[in-house]
């Protein structure tokens, strides 16, 4: 069936059967219920658990604050563990020479390898089976293992002292002025109330910052467009060593012309796409070697115009991402050597979103700022990696701009204080940055070294009893370093 056959059908079936009746009464800042329980009251409140989330949530713990993490799904780790996404790209400076994301990222890859769940980057170069056979800037990347990431990450807050609450959506913020008191959350037992000093959002869409009245970009407001989404999937049963010959005997074939990249298995898509097997917005599959020989992640499946701010295009997302997995295995089944006997180990819970809001703060991070090299006085982390923009200029396309001035950027602490709301800091995809910008930082390590700064800012806040933006960027930084971080 084809892509928009399936969608008009299935599109159908939500429009009919999934109609949302609209909820009253749960507007944003609304006064407090009398119905309501209040669960809980922590120091520090982070609202989502995914790669920046649990990251703040240990670091703050860690820093002697009374912790709570507030995740809808049911485990930690988010895009790396329900969404699939692997390998986490790279942690080392434009040379590939120097690891410059440490601290947190890296104990939770030692405690990964130490228990056989993943590869350390050290290990892994550009131009491999781990990278996907690209070059320009995947050196050293992470393959890692999610049922492994899921049980570290429990560990590590478990160790840390962190409340985890599992199954509990934010509803609203509890506003009063420029702070947020406490936050409404959805549980299995109803509407419930929880409250703190200082809280993080790292929801990835900036849902609490926005519910709280903080100002947002969507998407690239010049061309009104978000980035495609994708959901990932894991095969096994592999031949690994047929795959790799096929791959190596084409490529010296791999190119980009007209910003679409002719890479790996190219030669079999074009075929498939002649035979009318092909209905996927790709011209070649990336696809990366797991930490087992026989398994692989597929980054491949490419899903427009999705708004990851509504349960209806999210649900048909989903379902449409389920149908290119579909066809992906029918194309490996039928066209790729080795992978004829393929299975499908696991696919993505959740799809894989690149983009929605961005909140505004104290500063936008610019994407010059990153190919520039630009270093700020309150960096929080450097980071090499690129920017990647899927879709602009075509179905097809994706632009990849590699840092041009020295081996790094910086990211400033003001990229994580929204504007408006006084005690909130905002770690992980929807920090202040444009939309380009945020192309680049919103891979998972970087992700991972904001919550880590977050998760201590906001400790130092709610100690003492100040705002997050009033605190001392140098005070933040030299807790970093003395925690492993690498501040250039």
């Amino acid at each position: 069936m084809k892509r928009r056959e399936f969608l008009k059908g299935s599109g159908g079936a939500i429009a009919g059967g999934l109609a949302l009746a609209s909820v009253g009464g749960l507007s944003s800042c609304s006064s407090e219920r009398k119905s309501e329980k209040e669960i809980a009251s922590a120091d520090v409140v982070v609202v989502g658990g995914g790669p920046a989330g649990v990251c703040a949530a240990i670091a703050a713990a860690r820093s002697g604050a009374s912790t709570m993490i507030v995740e809808q799904g049911g485990c930690l780790g988010g895009m790396a563990t329900r969404g699939l996404v692997a390998p986490f790209m790279t942690c080392y400076d434009t040379t590939g020479e120097l690891m410059i994301i440490r601290g947190l990222f890296s104990e939770i890859v030692d405690r990964m390898v130490a228990l056989g769940g993943a590869i350390h980057p050290s290990e892994v170069r550009a131009g491999t089976p781990f990278s996907a056979w690209i070059t320009k800037g995947h050196d050293h990347c992470t393959p890692f293992d999610a049922e492994i990431m899921k049980f570290v990450l429990d560990s590590m807050c478990a160790e840390a002292g962190v409340r985890v609450l599992f199954h509990a959506s934010l509803v609203d913020p509890i506003v009063r002025g420029s702070r947020i008191s406490g936050i409404r959350v959805l549980t299995r037992s109803g509407i419930e109330r929880i409250s703190g000093k200082v809280f993080i959002d790292a929801t990835g869409d900036g849902d609490l910052a926005a519910r709280s009245g903080v100002p947002c970009d969507y998407g690239n407001p010049e061309i009104g467009k978000v980035q495609p989404a994708t959901l990932f999937f894991h095969i096994n049963n592999v031949d690994t060593d047929r795959l790799t010959a096929d791959v190596m005997a084409h490529i010296h074939e791999f190119r980009k012309v007209d910003g679409v990249s002719y890479r790996a298995l190219h030669w079999w898509v074009e075929k498939a796409e002649a035979a009318g097997e092909w209905d996927i917005n790709r011209k070649s599959v990336n696809i990366y070697r797991g930490v087992k020989k026989d398994e692989w992640a597929v980054n491949c499946t490419r899903i427009a115009n999705v708004d990851a701010t509504s349960s209806e295009s999210l649900t048909a997302a989903e379902i449409e991402g389920r149908r290119q997995v579909m066809e992906l295995m029918n194309f490996f089944h039928k066209y790729v050597p080795g992978c004829e006997e393929a299975t499908i180990k696991s696919s993505g819970s959740t799809v894989g979103i690149r983009e929605s809001r961005h909140v505004k703060g104290e500063y936008v991070l610019t994407a010059d700022d990153l190919i520039g090299g630009v270093v700020p006085e309150d960096s929080i982390l450097v980071a090499s990696n690129s920017v990647d923009v899927h879709g602009r200029n075509g179905a097809n396309t994706t632009e990849y701009r590699t840092v041009e001035g020295g081996r790094w950027y910086g990211l400033p602490y003001r990229s994580l204080l929204p504007l408006e709301i006084d005690n909130l800091l905002v770690a992980g995809r929807a920090i202040s940055a444009s939309s380009d910008a945020a192309g680049a930082v919103r891979v998972m390590p970087p992700c991972m070294a904001m919550g880590h700064a977050a998760g201590i800012a906001a400790a130092l806040s709610a100690a003492g009893g100040t705002s997050p933006r009033k605190l001392d960027p140098a005070e933040i930084r030299s807790r970093l370093l003395a925690q492993r971080a690498f501040l250039g």
